[in-house]
């Protein structure tokens, strides 16, 4: 018996069922092995994940898991065992292979243009889950990144039909193709007219236009080159979709349109900043009048409501200079405070601090006279700690 199966998903990449009959099932595990004469799953390869879907036969549902090729033979990893010789009925998660061939046939696009303008090579392509990565050997900017983005929507639109053949190997040696390795033997050419002409064992689109857009997310330096982030078809309308969504919502809050909460939060930023400087400058002032009252009392400890750790820090460090001892400043209320301790005497910090720590319940450290951290312990054992 010819083992070997049938490859539907190369016939017509649309085939959404199928028939089929059993040829073995193992038990591997908790899961199945199962081998058909011929099939529309497509197995992992090529940097494009396997189909998933089910097998039908004889009133029951058998879900399909993972799918692997093996000498020939197109392994399917069922949920459940099914009988050699069993003739069953095949369904693919459409959704899921249409969403590959998407990614696939949109990331051929994209590579073949860029390596075309940038003289480089796709080393590196991984259709995950939610993005699709793709890795370069050579520096490529975010404004390269986008120009290539422009071009390959344009592909994308003028819809020229997808074109699979197999050269023989005269003709594959005067072919102008990219290739991550030398072939030899039985090669397949996906070719996107004015775009790409890749060797490729995936599953593709019929028509550039059914990629529908390809999105750069990311441009970023990998090893010798960069590694990008891409999205194509659905993927990419989800996401900027959802961007839009976002845009939206920001903009109804600021008043302002979408395309335009860039520059209103840049404003924001702005007013930010001021009114941060203008705390500080209002902080400094009530400082120096908290500090000029402990002014040479030597040891004192005080107590703030809740304050920035920087603020925290300035106000003890104002208030240990002026008593001329250990400016003790706590922070917060109930049982939850943050402390900052200076000493400007030159004495060694470091003892009390691991006592306070021990003693409260508390965390932090420092050095040269100054420690900032926090205890969990009411003001009354605060105050007890610093009167023994």
């Amino acid at each position: 018996m010819n083992m070997e199966t049938q490859k539907l998903y190369y016939q017509d990449p649309y085939l959404r069922e199928f028939p089929a009959t059993v040829l073995s099932c193992e038990a591997a595990g908790e899961v199945w092995k199962v081998v058909l004469d011929q099939t529309a799953f497509y197995p992992e390869g090529g940097g494009q994940p396997a189909d998933h879907g089910v097998l039908k036969a004889a009133g029951r549902e058998i879900p399909v898991t993972d799918v692997h090729e093996k000498d020939g033979r197109v392994v399917h990893t069922c949920a459940a065992p099914v009988e050699a010789g069993t003739v069953v009925t095949g369904f693919l998660d459409w959704d899921r292979r249409f969403d590959h061939m998407q990614q696939h046939s949109g990331e051929h696009i994209l590579s073949g243009i860029l390596c075309r303008l940038y003289h480089c090579d796709n080393v590196g392509f991984h259709l995950g889950a939610e993005t699709v990565t793709i890795d370069y050997n050579v520096e490529i900017s975010w404004e390269q990144a986008l120009e290539a983005e422009r071009l390959a929507n344009e592909a994308v639109w003028a819809d020229r039909e997808t074109e699979i053949f197999y050269p023989s190997s005269e003709e594959l040696a005067a072919l102008d193709y990219r290739s991550k390795k030398e072939l030899t033997g039985q090669v397949r050419i996906v070719e996107f007219p004015e775009a790409d002409r890749c060797a490729c064992c995936g599953t593709h689109v019929e028509r550039a236009g059914q990629v529908g857009l390809v999105k750069v997310l990311s441009c970023q330096k990998f090893r010798e080159g960069v590694r990008m982030e891409i999205l194509c078809g659905g993927r990419a309308l989800r996401y900027l979709s959802g961007v839009y969504d976002q845009a939206r919502a920001v903009g109804q809050r600021l008043s302002v349109k979408p395309l335009e909460t860039g520059r209103a939060v840049e404003r924001l930023e702005e007013e930010l900043s001021a009114a941060k400087s203008r705390i500080a400058d209002l902080e400094q002032t009530a400082f120096a009048a908290i500090a000029a009252e402990q002014k040479g009392r030597g040891d004192v400890v005080l107590f703030q409501s809740p304050m920035r750790p920087d603020s925290l820090r300035r106000l003890a460090d104002a208030v240990g200079k002026a008593c001329g001892g250990l400016g003790a400043v706590f922070s917060g209320e109930g049982e939850a405070w943050s402390y900052a301790l200076v000493r400007t005497d030159g004495a060694d910090i470091a003892p009390l601090v691991k006592e306070l720590n021990q003693t409260l319940r508390g965390r932090g450290g420092g050095r040269k006279g100054f420690a900032q951290g926090s205890v969990q312990a009411a003001r009354s054992e605060i105050e007890e700690f610093f009167r023994r």
